[in-house]
């Protein structure tokens, strides 16, 4: 059974690979592996040649095929009025918002079908129209929060402190702040106007509330994971390979395991039980490094056919991209395990900052079965997060796995 190793570090080089993705590089990367290298043209055993499913889409089809946004009728939100005041009532924290305390009696039928899309259709959904100009802060998060609890019943921590305490992190802020802290202080690009390249985050399904849109730029985007994998196994075998083969990925603020061995994709065959699946799961970031969280020069470095794999993967995904059009009061919602997203740079004005709040959920009657090999890094985000102990923060700050190293001992 495969299971997470830590490695010896390795005295190999780096490739001239960054965090960016350089298109020329990878061309040049591509020609020269083609040329001089004798490149596996079969895929790993049991591999399909091609997927079939719902999940395989993109930008010139997917429009066709299926509408991802549903907008909130009056019906809806009276619904959404009273579950608000109903939670309110009870007087208890915001880690014990639920399907029984955020009660949605009609509405729950159409975001358990929501749910159903998210998870065995086409992976994806916005909702669209929550009411956040006309609510408090703390009222739209409990908003969010109880209507994502009908969608996937399990909120996923993603810091495990908050000021300077111990604490069950479950939302998360997405802004840029680099006016406030130093660039050797932000180890993420979350926290920046910077493009943020294709990738893929902890968890089985992410929600993303937009409090406020960029003046400009910013576009959200999402690209299939299975329509990438097609175009792969059908030009470059040897890319699946790389891809499936376990890889040196940092884990940042774990001084004592600071990187696993883990593949970057993973196919589960079809049971009596079970459904075929193919989920890949990475960061760029882990490999390339970014601003205050360069790579560490202690982990084994990632090789050419891997820096060539981590490019494909984006390119490919830009290719095939679905551009959002995301709006205030939207919530994006995205199957983790099957979609990798990106957004472009933007600039804010005083006026106007873009803003997203994030929650990290799994479903109970939906959710895949994990691979064993990401059961640890699953277990981080979901094991043992109880509503006593979970945190909303109100104001947005750096998570610990995301300060620069030059911060991390203030985390």
């Amino acid at each position: 059974m495969a299971t997470a190793q830590v490695l010896q570090a390795s005295s190999a080089r780096q490739p001239d690979i960054a965090y960016a993705p350089n298109y020329d590089k990878f061309l040049a990367r591509s020609q020269r592996r083609l040329a001089t290298e004798r490149l596996d043209k079969s895929l790993p055993p049991g591999f399909p040649q091609k997927l079939e499913s719902d999940l395989v889409w993109d930008n010139e089809d997917l429009a066709g095929r299926f509408d991802w946004t549903y907008t909130l009728t009056a019906e809806n939100l009276d619904e959404v009025e009273k579950a608000l005041q109903h939670f309110k009532s009870l007087g208890k924290p915001r880690g014990f918002i639920s399907q029984q305390t955020f009660p949605l009696p009609n509405f729950h039928a159409k975001l358990r079908e929501i749910s159903n899309e998210i998870h065995n259709s086409f992976g994806l959904k916005v909702l669209r129209g929550l009411p956040v100009d006309s609510h408090t802060r703390e009222e739209i998060f409990i908003i969010y929060a109880g209507i994502a609890s009908h969608i996937a019943n399990i909120r996923g921590r993603q810091d495990n402190q908050y000021q300077g305490k111990p604490a069950d992190v479950v939302l998360n802020h997405i802004k840029d702040l680099s006016k406030i802290y130093d660039a050797n202080q932000i180890g993420a690009p979350a926290y920046t106007a910077d493009k943020q390249v294709f990738h893929t985050d902890s968890g089985d399904v992410i929600a993303l509330l937009c409090l406020e849109t960029a003046a400009e730029g910013g576009e959200s985007k999402l690209s299939s994971s299975w329509r990438v994998y097609n175009e792969l196994a059908a030009a470059r075998p040897d890319l699946i390979r790389t891809l499936a083969e376990p890889w040196p990925t940092e884990v940042f603020g774990d001084k004592t395991n600071p990187y696993v061995n883990r593949p970057l994709l993973h196919y589960q065959p079809a049971t009596e039980k079970t459904k075929e699946r193919m989920i890949i799961q990475y960061a760029r970031r882990t490999f390339t490094g970014f601003q205050g969280l360069p790579r560490s020069t202690s982990i084994p470095p990632i090789t050419e056919a891997q820096a060539e794999a981590l490019d494909a993967l984006h390119f490919l995904a830009e290719k095939y991209a679905v551009p959002l059009n995301f709006k205030k009061g939207d919530v994006q919602f995205a199957n983790n395990l099957s979609i990798f997203h990106a957004r472009d740079g933007f600039t804010n004005t005083p006026e106007q900052q873009r803003h997203l709040v994030r929650l990290w959920l799994k479903d109970e009657e939906f959710g895949w079965k994990i691979p064993e090999v990401l059961k640890g890094r699953f277990d981080r985000v979901y094991a043992g997060v109880t509503p006593e102990n979970q945190v909303f923060p109100l104001e947005p700050y750096i998570r610990s796995q995301s300060l620069g190293k030059d911060d991390e001992k203030k985390a």
